[in-house]
Parts: C-alpha cells; structure tokens; sequence
C-alpha cells in the first residue's frame, strides 16, 4: 500500500522543512499545494522532493485542500499542515497502519497545546472523500474507520493572523451563504476568541437551537459558560455549564468548572463532590471532543489540594498537592503550594 500526504501551504518557509522531513519518514508522495507564498515555501518544499501545484487562493481551505487529493496518486491520502510534526515512534506507526491496509479513514491523536482530539487523517483514495468547509474543514468518515495511536502535533512557530477565521466567516454571512450547523459552532468560538462575547452568545444559542453534533453542542455548553463569565454574569454562566449535560455524560472538564464555581461561592462540599468526580472521569477520545488530560489528572488534584487548605487540613492539601506534583513536577501552582504548604505544616 502507498501513501500520498498532501499540504496547503503559504509562506510557511520557517516550518515547512520540519515537516516536510516528517513526512518523508512515512510518505510514498508529497503533494505541497501553494497558494501564493511570497517567500520560498515553493523552493523549500522542492527541496525534500515534494510535487509543488499552484492554486489560487479563494478563502475557502476546503477547495484547496480537495485540489491537494486530488493530484494524490497512493493507494491512501493523509493530510499534514505546515506546522505539524510527526516524532518517530508514530511516523513507524503511520507506515505499519497504511501497510496493513483494510481501512477506509484511519483517526489519529491531533495534539494542539494541552488538547488533543481524533482526526480524520488517512483516507483511502479510492474512496474519493471530499473536503467540507471554507474553514474549519472536515471530512466526513464512512466506511470501514480504525482509531490509531500515531499522534500529530500541531507546533506553531508564529501567530498568524488571529483574525483570519472570523473574516473569513463574515465574508461567507456577507455573500448571503448560509452556515451550517458545523460552521455556526465554530462562527461562534471563533467570536469568543475575540473576545465578541454577546455576538458568540447569539451565535452559540442559535446553534444549540438546531440540529448540529451533540459532542459539539456539549463544547458550545461550555463557551457559554466563559463567555458569560467574561460578561461578568455568575448565574448565566452556570447554567450554560450545567446544560452540557443534557447532550452528554459531564466530562473532566465540565466536573473542574463546576467544583470551582462551588468552591469559590463557599461550598467546599460541593467543590470536594465535582473534583472526585473529575478524577473518576476518564476522557475518550473516540467520542471526537477536545480533550485536555490535565482536567482529571492534575487540576482536580490542586483544586482538592486548596479546599483541604481553607478547611484548615495541610497535611491533607500536602498530600493532594504531592499527587498533582508527580504528574507534573514542573507545575507552577504545585511548587508553590509545595513552599506555602510547608511552611503551615511547620508551624508557620
């Protein structure tokens, strides 16, 4: 079986090199779509033996990135973005999965900071699966889907445009087009990110009027609950949390939020009850949601670590404190807890 991984690019000569040595661990075929790099992206990408294509860019990634599959000549097709990076273990991962064959879309770990959610990252090209979405693209998975272990993460060098998405969104509601269910959700953490949080408001609680994803609707729960929070209404922000689990079973995350909303209005009983709850809720990362391991694991751990503290327990809040540290020794919130509860369990 040969692989084909396709790239959109533009001006990424800073990381393209990085990945493009990624890609040629696992590859059969590099594709590097450019549309309209003014530094030498192109040069570089020729570079590592990669087949460089032009396309003009039309505000639409879905475009771009169906013009990359379609100049593919493997048996399968994976994406990579520029700024992606692939460490040996998984590249080997990656070339055992496509070997084996039998699969129609193969879900990999994308790990973006503290997050990692499943993506739809090798298709089978015969298969001609299309790309949906001027932003935010996706592709619907049909057909025989495996879950691996090979992870991509998303390393990022520069900002980029912070504002690219939203314009892009409000140029498409401009031409008249209607979003989608999908294209509502992300319009509306898109307006959160700028901090447009009545506008996100809006667009978020039209979306959980429709009939979008429910992994989605739980998520957009959750950006209701910052967004109100930023607007400075306690209740609101609540209650949106608390609705997330009308659309799903509540996640680590969700049981961290509401244990510090207690804690902070005085309840350490109730905040004690949500953060053992987090420690008891594994994430699953097949369901295809944001998931951030630190919410069982390492906050839950500090929040008991200060409810035992205000009830006055040090050696209780030391022993939780030490839990957090041995997950993450480096934390700045455990090797400060770690002096201050030192100093009260020393008479201090």
């Amino acid at each position: 079986m040969t692989l084909s991984v396709c790239m959109i690019v533009r001006n990424e000569q800073k990381v393209l090199a990085r990945a493009l040595a990624c890609a040629r661990k696992f590859a059969d075929e590099i594709i590097v779509v450019d549309t309209g790099s003014s530094d030498d992206s192109k040069d570089i990408a020729a570079g590592f033996g990669a087949k460089v294509f032009d396309f003009e860019w039309t505000d639409d990634f879905a475009a771009a990135r169906n013009y990359s599959f379609s100049l593919a000549s493997g048996e399968y097709v994976m994406w990579l973005d520029a700024d992606d990076v692939v460490d040996d273990a998984s590249a080997a991962e990656i070339r055992r999965t496509v070997q084996s064959g039998g699969f129609d879309v193969a879900m990999l770990p994308y790990r973006s900071g503290a997050i990692t959610y499943m993506r739809e990252r090798i298709m089978r090209r015969d298969m001609h699966f299309k790309w949906q979405g001027a932003v935010h693209e996706v592709i619907a998975p049909r057909g025989k889907v495996v879950y691996g272990n090979a992870v991509v993460t998303h390393k990022k060098m520069s900002g980029g445009d912070p504002l690219r998405n939203l314009f892009i969104y409000q140029k498409l509601i401009a031409r008249g087009i209607c979003l989608d269910e999908r294209q509502k959700f992300y319009y509306g953490r898109e307006l959160f990110y700028s901090a447009m949080y009545r506008q996100a408001v809006a667009v978020l609680e039209d979306f959980l009027n429709g009939d979008g994803w429910v992994v989605n609707k739980a998520e957009a729960c959750r950006t209701l609950y910052m967004c109100h929070k930023n607007l400075g209404d306690g209740d609101a922000a609540l209650t949106a949390l608390v609705r997330a689990f009308v659309w799903m079973t509540p996640r680590a995350q969700d049981c961290c939020l509401l244990a510090a909303e207690f804690a902070e209005r005085g309840d350490l009983d109730g905040g004690e009850y949500w953060y053992r709850r987090a420690l008891d809720s594994p994430e699953k990362r097949e369901d295809g949601g944001f998931v951030d391991e630190s919410f069982a694991t390492v906050v839950p751990m500090l929040g008991m670590a200060v409810i035992c503290d205000r009830r006055g327990d040090y050696a209780a809040a030391n022993e939780w404190n030490e839990r957090a540290g041995a997950v993450s020794p480096g934390n700045a919130s455990y090797l400060y807890n770690k002096n201050y509860l030192a100093t009260k369990l020393n008479g201090g």
